[in-house]
């Protein structure tokens, strides 16, 4: 089964990733190795299945274009910078011995999750049904999602970039109106990826979406990141008051 034998590569990416983290004393490769499971997981469908269908070419553009931007701009960002905190609170919950630990509690977790949400693109890839009207919403749910994802990075990272913005929020362009607009356009993207599953016929890769769906609201994603943050940055407190979690909407007036 073309599902089950894309397993191993996944493994592999996520045991090299974890000899990485060794050499470095730090495990932050895990974020820029995240969307490349994804990548890797629909180029090997693709190679293993007798027959691809019409949708093929268009999944795997877009999940590369996606999995090399995350990947290359993750890499920047953490490049010779310390483990991220959400890391450095693993690690020392698990000493001694994390760096082995390490090894299923960060690295073959990320590889197995990322196995299992990429069933839309093998549903998407295999179904021989032709295009129709889910694909080309699934296309531009994509786009959207692409697009709130990589201009809202774009702002943050020049938000960051001016030393006199050091414990501001940034609240302006995309920020404006959702807290998170990287975690809402990567909700779009995989949304995007099950209505082109769903247009060739594989409903059945439903779960995929919603386990992403629940990992960036209550888990990896806008749960964690806020968990602290209105501790440790006042302003904060006020941003949250009136802007929007997740979803992009009009800031409120007070």
């Amino acid at each position: 089964m073309v599902f089950i034998a894309t397993l191993p590569f996944l493994v592999l990416m996520g045991l090299a990733g974890w000899v990485y983290s060794l050499a470095r004393s730090n495990v932050n490769v895990v974020d820029a190795t995240w969307s490349l499971f994804f990548v890797v997981a629909a180029w090997v469908q693709w190679w293993l299945l007798p027959d691809p269908g019409p949708r093929t070419a268009c999944v795997l553009i877009f999940v590369s274009l996606w999995g090399l931007r995350l990947s290359g701009y993750l890499t920047w960002r953490n490049w010779n910078k310390p483990e991220d905190a959400r890391y450095a609170a693993i690690r020392s919950r698990n000493q001694p011995g994390f760096q082995w630990k390490s090894i299923y509690i960060v690295f073959l977790l990320q590889a197995g999750l990322a196995w299992f949400i990429s069933l839309p693109l093998l549903g998407a890839i295999a179904g021989s049904a032709p295009l129709n009207a889910l694909d080309i919403f699934g296309m531009g749910l994509f786009l959207l999602g692409f697009a709130f994802e990589a201009v809202g990075d774009a702002q943050l990272s020049r938000f960051k970039s001016n030393p006199g913005n050091a414990g501001k929020v940034l609240d302006s362009g995309l920020w404006r109106y959702t807290r998170h607009p990287n975690y809402f356009g990567n909700f779009c993207i995989w949304w995007g990826f099950y209505a082109l599953a769903l247009g060739a016929g594989a409903w059945w890769t439903l779960p995929a979406p919603l386990l992403m769906t629940f990992l960036l609201l209550k888990v990896s994603g806008v749960a964690l990141l806020e968990k602290d943050i209105g501790e440790r940055r006042p302003a904060y407190t006020a941003y949250i008051k009136r802007t929007s979690a997740f979803f992009p909407w009009p800031p409120k007036k007070f």
